[in-house]
């Protein structure tokens, strides 16, 4: 079983490693292929361009010749060809003395033709209409085959070397008969050194490219896929113990793979809060669920035994069992809130609320419903137009939980008092009371999931201890921050503050929220 788990997991990293040699195959591939295109097109451009020199070449000894014998009348023969090529060209070809001034402008055989005979990649050779050679240069002579038309070029291989040969009919310029033939081969002995060379060098710098190409191209695809591994290795890990903490390292770069690092991490961050959510949750229940399950057992057992037939005690236990049952009620619906508190980004991104409005509504609200209590609003620092980002409805739980904790604390003095203020970067709202007051060792603590500063009296009073815990929540998640001051004896202080929503950003969300309305309307009415 064990062999059988080792080789899976050997065939699964052949697979992975697979990734990189498709990618350098292609890339080795496409670059090899365009290096290739680039190299025989090169090859091919300069091929042309030197056969072109060489047959121009050629082509100007052909003319010359043609020139020359075109002056003869009748069929090209030895007795009349040598004459007309001149003595000093025979004495040239020969080994003779060299051509006097006069002689070179007397002789229509021009130094083009004599630089050009006396070329050796250069063979010259004339035949009559039999096809008997009348004049020949060199050691090697061309030989004749029939072609149609005035003049016919044709590149032929001997001995791995390209040869171009030039036929040409000569017609007398008297009588416009054909009288013979030329023919010149051009051993091209530097083009064929330089295609030769070029081949040579083209071979070995494609080589030379390809391995640097594909060593590029390795290290190119190696430096992206390494991160990939990362993420893939922290996905397995993280699959395997949702608990764990492994997160992709820092990926010292600037590009879409660093960014996808910093998504996966926050995306991780964000299923590791949402688990130590649940984990809280459910043990922060069973942990206050236990006492009211317990007293609520102690009475139906007390009932069962003997208690149903006793009226007061019967009375006093459905009583008992009623508060208990409505406390978890309001315990669960507590523990509710605060979860939902921790994903306020989610449900609400876009929401804005005017600060004004809600404030008087709900202090009016609460001063109705507590008609002993006297709550006033100082919100002369508030322009009317102020707004932050935040749920209309956490806001006025925020001022219900802030209120309602002053009054369930309060002493003598039954007052509460609620102002509100605008910064050039922040809005604050304060609620105070004049009641208990909190001890300096208990402020850090109140904002604790079930702390209570006097469990006993804070049953009494009702309270779960989670108010100011689902209150710090939904300020947190709203970019603000709230805090306590507190004299035993003088009452609490609780200060909330909230970014100021600007003008500019408040327009771009309300866009925002529109568009998202928009796009949600069911299909059928009219967008």
């Amino acid at each position: 079983m064990k062999m059988m788990i080792k080789n899976k997991r050997e065939t699964e990293e052949t697979k992975h490693s697979s990734l990189v040699i498709r990618w350098v195959s292609i890339v080795a591939l496409t670059i090899t292929v365009s290096f290739v295109i680039f190299s025989v097109v090169v090859y091919q451009i300069v091929s042309r361009q030197s056969l072109n020199q060489q047959a121009e070449t050629s082509n100007n000894v052909v003319v010359t010749l043609d020139r020359t014998l075109s002056s003869i009348p009748d069929e090209l023969e030895i007795s009349n060809v040598i004459p007309s090529l001149s003595p000093s060209t025979r004495r040239i070809l020969k080994g003779g003395p060299a051509i006097n001034e006069k002689d070179l402008r007397n002789n229509a055989f021009s130094d083009n033709l004599i630089s050009s005979i006396s070329n050796p990649d250069i063979n010259v050779a004339v035949y009559n209409k039999h096809n008997e050679v009348v004049f020949a240069n060199g050691t090697t002579t061309p030989k004749f085959r029939t072609f149609e038309g005035s003049q016919k070029v044709m590149k032929v291989k001997r001995n791995h070397r390209t040869i171009l040969l030039t036929y040409q009919k000569v017609y007398s310029s008297v009588n416009n008969k054909l009288t013979g033939y030329v023919v010149v081969a051009n051993e091209m002995t530097y083009y064929n050194h330089l295609m030769s060379n070029l081949l040579h060098w083209m071979l070995v710098i494609s080589i030379i490219a390809i391995i640097v190409f594909v060593a590029t191209s390795y290290i190119l695809v190696i430096n992206v896929v390494k991160p990939i591994k990362d993420m893939s290795k922290v996905a397995k890990e993280v699959n395997a113990d949702p608990n764990s903490e492994a997160r992709i390292k820092k990926l010292n770069r600037d590009d879409e793979l660093a960014e996808l690092a910093t998504s996966i991490n926050l995306m991780l961050d964000r299923m590791q809060s949402y688990i130590e959510q649940q984990k809280q949750f459910v043990g922060d229940v069973s942990h206050e669920l236990r006492t009211p399950v317990a007293v609520i057992e102690g009475h139906l057992n007390m009932l069962e035994r003997w208690g149903k037939d006793d009226p007061q005690i019967l009375d006093e236990s459905i009583k008992a069992s009623l508060q208990e049952a409505d406390r978890m009620k309001h315990l669960i619906q507590e523990m509710l809130d605060l979860t939902r508190a921790e994903q306020i980004d989610v449900q609400y991104p876009y929401e804005i609320t005017n600060v004004n409005e809600t404030v008087r509504r709900v202090v009016s609200d609460l001063a109705m419903v507590h008609p002993d209590f006297n709550i006033q609003l100082d919100e002369d620092d508030l322009p009317d137009d102020t707004e932050i980002q935040i749920y209309h409805g956490h806001l006025e739980q925020l001022l219900v939980i802030l209120i309602d904790n002053g009054i369930k604390y309060s002493t003598d003095r039954k007052q509460i008092n609620v102002s509100a203020g605008v910064t050039k970067k922040e809005v604050s709202i304060i609620v105070q009371d004049f009641g208990e007051g909190i001890a300096s060792e208990d402020q850090k603590k109140i904002f604790n999931r079930f702390y209570r500063v006097d469990k006993a009296r804070t049953r009494e009073k009702g309270g779960n201890g989670l108010g100011l815990s689902i209150a710090q929540k939904l300020v947190d998640s709203y970019k603000g921050s709230i805090s306590v001051e507190s004299v035993v004896g003088q009452g609490s202080q609780f200060k909330m503050r909230f970014p100021l929503l600007s003008k500019k950003k408040a327009a771009k969300l309300r866009k925002i929220e529109a568009e998202k309305h928009k796009n949600d309307l069911p299909d059928g009415i009219l967008k």
